[in-house]
């Protein structure tokens, strides 16, 4: 059985659940500074918005479901990155911080503001986390082909690069490992893969990743961020499965720890991504979905049980577990199977 490295996932990434006020008010218990923040509407239609240190708090928050440039909005969002969470502005708008209605926080930890980086052609600002394998990097294209950006992540190469461009408006294009290098998919689409080299065939590296001339990733003297995951075994995992169409035993999905957060996706299908986590609704098989590329309210459907060592889906929903399909996820843990890395690690209990 394999442990470990880190006993307590808490510490690095968090779900929060809150409700809004519209007027300022600070969200606390995540148990870390956060350097991103994804936040979600559950009980109403609004946009995703996503928010990191680096590019800084006030006035720059992005929206997951639309290709708009970073907003200016200085009270609509997190003005804020606190020592156990956020600050929230009024929020005018009722995306972050809508007056009576729940919302949940995906929480990142990366290592601040960032610093300077030049291990690629083109230099970069980052802030990394080698120990929970994430990293926020943000840079100026250059519009070469070919060119490299340095990630940060230096004990191991990132399997899932988001990338946004933010001072145009631009599609959140997926550099993801576990689909072919010559393809790619956009968190706000429900697209499949499109074929298209933007990341220029090229795996990263445990130093740089790889991008094209496209003005998607690397236009010419626009700004770019971009959010860079590796693995760490018990913490998080990266990967593909294909769907089996049971409603009663379908697809597990071993992840080595219990999720604490899943993002589904069907490969080559129309579908919209699926968010789900263990906070919203705390019991199996009622484990409601988001949807990143809509402003949808939460789900209802019951589609999948949050296991002490993986997932497995309760459905025959195409989207999810059509017999045959391909599909890809990111899981990110709450618990870890085993707590220690040493010989006398804590097993993980089920849900």
């Amino acid at each position: 059985m394999a442990y470990s490295i880190i006993p307590k996932p808490s510490l690095y990434f968090n779900t929060k659940l809150y409700t809004g006020t519209t007027n300022a008010q600070s969200i606390t218990g995540v148990g870390f500074q956060p350097d991103m923040t994804w936040i979600k509407v559950r009980s109403s239609s609004a946009y995703h918005v996503i928010q990191d240190a680096v590019r800084g708090a006030t006035g720059t928050d992005n929206y997951s479901l639309i290709t708009n440039a970073e907003a200016s909005d200085t009270d609509d969002a997190i003005t804020s990155f606190d020592s156990d969470g956020f600050s929230l502005g009024t929020d005018a708008n009722d995306r972050s911080n809508y007056n009576g209605q729940t919302h949940v926080a995906w929480n990142w930890k990366a290592n601040g503001a960032g610093s300077a980086n030049t291990a690629g052609t083109i230099n970069s600002t980052v802030s990394a986390n080698t120990t929970s394998g994430f990293s926020i990097v943000k840079y100026t294209g250059n519009g070469v082909s070919g060119a490299t950006v340095g990630h940060g992540l230096t004990t191991a190469a990132p399997k899932i690069v988001l990338i946004k461009k933010i001072s145009a408006s631009d599609n959140w294009s997926m550099l993801n490992t576990y689909i072919p290098l010559d393809k790619y998919m956009n968190l706000n689409s429900s697209d499949g893969q499109v074929s298209d080299s933007l990341f220029n065939n090229t795996a990263p590296s445990t130093s740089v990743f790889t991008i094209d001339s496209d003005g998607q990733v690397n236009g010419n003297g626009n700004v770019f961020i971009a959010y860079c995951w590796s693995e760490v075994a018990g913490f998080s995992k990266f990967g593909k499965y294909t769907g089996n169409g049971s409603a009663t035993g379908g697809t597990f999905v071993y992840t080595g720890f219990k999720p604490g957060m899943i993002i589904a996706k069907i490969k080559s299908g129309s579908s919209n991504w699926r968010i789900f986590d263990s906070k919203r609704n705390g019991y199996n098989i009622d484990n409601n979905p988001l949807f990143p590329n809509t402003n949808s309210a939460e789900g209802t459907d019951d589609n999948i049980d949050i296991l002490s060592n993986g997932f497995k889906w309760r459905t025959t929903d195409g989207a999810l577990n059509g017999d045959g399909s391909g599909y890809i996820f990111m899981a990110f843990a709450e618990e870890p199977l085993v707590a220690n890395s040493g010989t006398d690690g804590v097993p993980a209990t089920a849900r």
